[in-house]
């Protein structure tokens, strides 16, 4: 059995891993990943609007992975409207991107869950040296953090590079044509990034509870192995 020091970060790791798979989850359901506001340019450039004038053709949106809601101002008064990713806008966006950074936030979930599991069989139970022991741990936290790396990269990359906001705004427009006006990450994003950090620390924590890293033991084994042949 570890001693009450390890069963207390152990018990610590797996505590916030569970609440980290729980976060994910609540934050792929939402639609606060991104808000920004759009410009109505066509309308814009018609009336030569500046200053205050701008604002009567600047609307909102605010979307998640899976729907999102967009108010559009054109100089005519708003168009609220929802809208779902599937299978709505799926000739309009990188749909394999997409569905890249929705796989990859549920394998954070996924994994996640396992390393709690872990953490409680490594503070309770009796690990073995393999994968139910200290490199399970490693193993399976560090595929976490990869994932929320991956999920950030991923879908920044879509927002940014692609300028998703702006083609969600200009899907099924054939008068007008819309461009971001502002745009932000909103909080189900940092949560990710919070998961992320939480992989991290979860790793400090292996490693805090005494643990070597599994490479670090793999050098001492070597080492010793050479000193060994050396005396023969």
């Amino acid at each position: 059995m570890p001693s009450r020091q390890k069963q207390v970060i152990f018990c610590a790791g797996g505590v916030l891993s569970f609440a980290s798979a729980l976060c994910i989850a609540a934050a792929i359901g939402t639609q606060s990943w991104v808000t920004g506001t759009i410009l109505c340019t066509t309308g814009a450039q018609l009336v030569n609007a500046t200053g205050p004038d701008l604002e009567k053709f600047v609307g909102e949106i605010n979307y998640g992975l899976f729907r999102g809601q967009r108010d559009k101002q054109c100089g005519l008064g708003k168009r609220l409207a929802q809208f779902s990713f599937f299978p709505d806008l799926m000739g309009a966006i990188p749909a394999s991107l997409h569905v890249t950074v929705i796989l990859f936030s549920v394998a954070m979930i996924v994994f996640s869950l396992v390393a709690t599991g872990f953490f409680m069989f490594n503070a309770f139970g009796k690990p073995y040296e393999t994968l139910h022991g200290p490199l399970g741990l490693y193993l399976w936290n560090f595929i976490s953090c990869s994932c929320g790396c991956l999920v950030m990269i991923l879908f920044a990359s879509e927002v940014k590079i692609n300028h998703l906001s702006e083609k969600i705004a200009n899907n099924n427009e054939n008068g007008f044509l819309y461009k971001t006006h502002s745009e932000k990450y909103d909080k189900s994003f940092w949560i990710i990034v919070f998961c992320f950090f939480a992989s991290l620390l979860n790793i400090l924590l292996i490693r805090v509870a005494g643990i070597q890293f599994p490479f670090q033991e793999a050098k001492a084994s070597e080492a010793r192995t050479g000193a060994a042949d050396l005396l023969y």
